[in-house]
C-alpha cells in the first residue's frame, strides 16, 4: 500500500523541514511506500526554496507543486489530490500542530478495510492537547454541531486537519472551496455519498496567531455558509471522473450500492 501525504504550504519556513522529516520517519504497518505532495500556495518567506531543496534531497518521494498566486488551502488540497498516486491519502498541515505519530491510528480503519474516510478528532480523549483559545473551541463545536445536523454524521471535530481517505474515492469528489471552507464541503459530500466514516482521537499541539495560526472569524462565517450550501446542493461526483468511477466500482462495494440506489 502506498500513502500519499497531501501538504499545503503557505509561509511555513520555520517548521517545514521538521514536519517533512517527521513524515518521512513515520512508519505505518501496512504502508510500504510513501509520497509527499507539497503545494506551495505562493509563499513569500523562503518556503518555496526549502521545498526545492527537499525535492532535490528526496526526488522519488517529494512531489512539489507551486501555485502562481495565493489561492487558499482548499485550492492547494485540490491540486495535491490530482497529483497524488497512492492508495490512501492523509492531509498534513506544514506546521507542527498535528503529529505524524498519529498516522497509525488514523489510517488503521482504512487499512483494515472498515472505513473509506477517517477523521482525527482533537476533542476525543487523547494523551495530549495544548490548551489555547476557548472561543475558537466553542466556534469549532458549534460549526461541527450544525454540520452534524445537516449531514446526520455524529462527528466531534469536523474542522480537524487530519482527514484520511481511500484515494480512489477521494479523486472522484469535487472540491470547490478555495480556503478553509473545504472542511465542511468535503464532510457534506462524503455524507451524501454514504461513505463509511470513522473518527479516532489524536494529539494536538495548537499554535497562537503570533506563532503563525492563519484561520480567523471570517473563515468561520464562510464555513457556516458552506455547510448550508452543500446541505441543499448535490455536488458529490466530479464530472471528469466517470471513467475512473466505472473502473473502480468493483473495488468499492458500498459506492457501487450507492450508485444502484440512485437508479429509478
Amino acid at each position: 500500500m502506498k500513502l500519499s501525504v497531501l501538504m499545503p504550504v503557505y509561509n511555513e519556513q520555520r517548521t517545514l523541514r521538521v514536519i517533512v522529516q517527521k513524515v518521512l520517519d513515520q512508519q505505518v504497518d501496512g504502508i510500504d511506500a510513501k509520497e509527499i505532495v507539497i503545494v506551495d500556495d505562493f509563499s513569500n518567506d523562503g518556503s518555496k526554496q526549502i521545498i526545492r531543496e527537499l525535492h532535490d534531497q528526496y526526488p522519488e518521494i517529494i512531489k512539489p507543486i507551486y501555485q502562481e498566486h495565493n489561492q487558499g488551502k482548499g485550492s492547494a488540497i485540490a491540486r495535491a489530490i490530482k497529483m497524488a498516486s497512492g492508495d490512501v491519502a492523509i492531509i498534513q498541515d506544514a506546521d507542527l500542530e498535528y503529529d505524524p505519530s498519529d498516522y497509525c491510528a488514523v489510517l488503521a480503519p482504512i487499512l483494515d478495510g472498515d472505513a473509506d474516510v477517517v477523521y482525527g478528532s482533537r476533542f476525543m480523549v487523547s494523551n495530549r492537547r495544548r490548551v489555547l483559545y476557548f472561543r475558537h473551541a466553542i466556534g469549532n463545536r458549534l460549526l461541527t454541531l450544525l454540520n452534524n445536523l445537516c449531514t446526520d454524521l455524529f462527528l466531534t471535530d469536523m474542522e480537524t486537519c487530519y482527514k484520511a481517505f481511500d484515494l480512489r474515492i477521494l479523486k472522484t469528489i469535487p472540491l470547490r472551496s478555495k480556503r478553509f471552507g473545504m472542511e465542511p464541503e468535503i464532510t457534506a459530500k462524503i455524507a451524501k455519498r454514504n461513505l463509511r466514516v470513522y473518527e479516532v482521537p489524536i494529539s494536538y499541539r495548537g499554535r497562537t496567531y503570533r506563532e503563525g495560526k492563519k484561520i480567523g472569524w471570517k473563515d468561520g462565517l464562510q464555513a457556516l455558509w458552506i455547510i448550508l450550501k452543500y446541505w441543499v446542493i448535490d455536488d458529490c461526483i466530479d464530472e471528469h471522473a466517470g471513467h475512473q468511477i466505472l473502473s473502480e466500482m468493483q473495488k468499492t462495494p458500498r459506492f457501487y450500492t450507492w450508485t444502484l440506489d440512485l437508479s429509478p
